[in-house]
Order: structure tokens, then sequence, then C-alpha cells
């Protein structure tokens, strides 16, 4: 697999570079890698990178966007925060990956069994935990169709706030970013959400809604 050269970004449009993420996980999931040298990769990207994607997704350890979707070095920005939400850090991080380095798709990441969803779900208060989880309530307010257990043991019920936690992210981010906001409707890059299942390693990918 050859490292991305600028002439190679430039000529991925959005839809392949969505294309190219969900190649990258039907590998994952097979057990196959494509044949990159990583140490030849690290001297050839030195002096600059061209990722083509920026992917936010949560620390959960068995979540590493690299490997889930078989990248290599200076193939995609990774954005790691618990429960994959959005903050005006990570907002600045997308608009430097989209605007001046020329990626073409932002990810959203959300996974199954996630111990951010379910700490939210549970109205779990620790120090600086408890506004990182605040974050995630709206997102539980939402989902409406769950009446009993609306708790972490409720499957069900922590894998729809999963989704509408990642869905709110990605409206986030159109409505707090002017700068990707318009590079989405120019249609130079596009914005999808995605749901990993950490058991099988498959994503589920969700285009955003009107």
């Amino acid at each position: 697999m050859k490292t991305l050269t600028k002439e190679m970004q430039e000529a991925i449009t959005p839809d392949m570079a969505l294309a190219l993420l969900k190649e990258g996980n039907k590998r994952f999931i097979n057990n196959l890698k494509a044949n990159r040298n990583l140490l030849q990769q690290a001297n050839e990207t030195s002096e600059g990178q061209h990722p083509f994607a920026i992917v936010l997704s949560c620390i959960d350890s068995r979540t590493s966007a690299e490997i889930i979707f078989d990248q290599g070095l200076g193939d995609i920005f990774s954005v790691r925060i618990a429960g994959n939400i959005i903050n005006e850090d990570i907002l600045g991080s997308m608009e430097f990956a989209c605007k001046v380095a020329g990626s073409k798709i932002i990810t959203v990441l959300g996974h199954t069994n996630c111990g951010a969803i379910k700490g939210a779900c549970d109205h779990v208060e620790m120090g600086n935990l408890t506004n990182l989880l605040a974050k995630i309530r709206p997102a539980i307010d939402d989902e409406k169709s769950v009446q009993d257990n609306r708790s972490s043991t409720n499957e069900e019920f922590v894998d729809k706030v999963t989704l509408i936690n990642v869905k709110r992210t990605m409206i986030s981010i159109v409505q707090r970013s002017p700068i990707l906001k318009e590079l989405i409707e120019s249609k130079q890059i596009i914005l999808v959400g995605g749901i990993h299942n950490i058991a099988t390693g498959e994503v589920t990918f969700y285009e955003p809604e009107a």
C-alpha cells in the first residue's frame, strides 16, 4: 500500500474516501491487512502528511480507527475522546484537517458497549468526568422509545442512546462550524456517522439526515 501523497489525496473524492474506510473495515473483519511498510511510510511522511479522512472516535482501547479501518501512517487523522463528543478544540482540529490539510471525509464513530454512554445513562458523577458525561445527557433525553430500565443494564437502551449521540455530534459539527458546513454544502467533503460493533469489528455507517 503506497504512502498518500498530495496528488493522490487530491484525486480522492469524498465518496471514494468513504469507500476506502469501508474496504479497510472489510479487511479488518476478515482478519486481512493491506501490505504496507510502516517504517517506510514514517520516512515518506516525515516532511508532510496528506490524510484522506478524519475520524472522531471514543478512547476505548478496542476501537482504534487506524486498526478497524486498516489504515497506515499518514492515511487518517484520529481524534479520540470518551463518548466521541464534540468541543471547540475538536472542531478546530476538524477544520484544520479538512480546510487546511485536505481531508475529504469526517467520520463520527461510536461503538457498542461504550463505557461513557453507560456512565451517562447511570448518571455517574466523578470529578471532571461529570462535565464530560453531561454532554451525552441530551442524547439520553432524546431517546423516547424505551420507557423501562433506562440504565446501563438495558443493552437496547444503551445502543439507541449511542446512535443518537453520534447523530447529535454530526448535527453539532454542522451547526457550530461555518467552515465545515460550507465544505459539506459545497460537496468538498462528506460527513458520516458510524457504529463499531466491538464483538464483530464491523462498522455500520449512517449518512447524515437532511
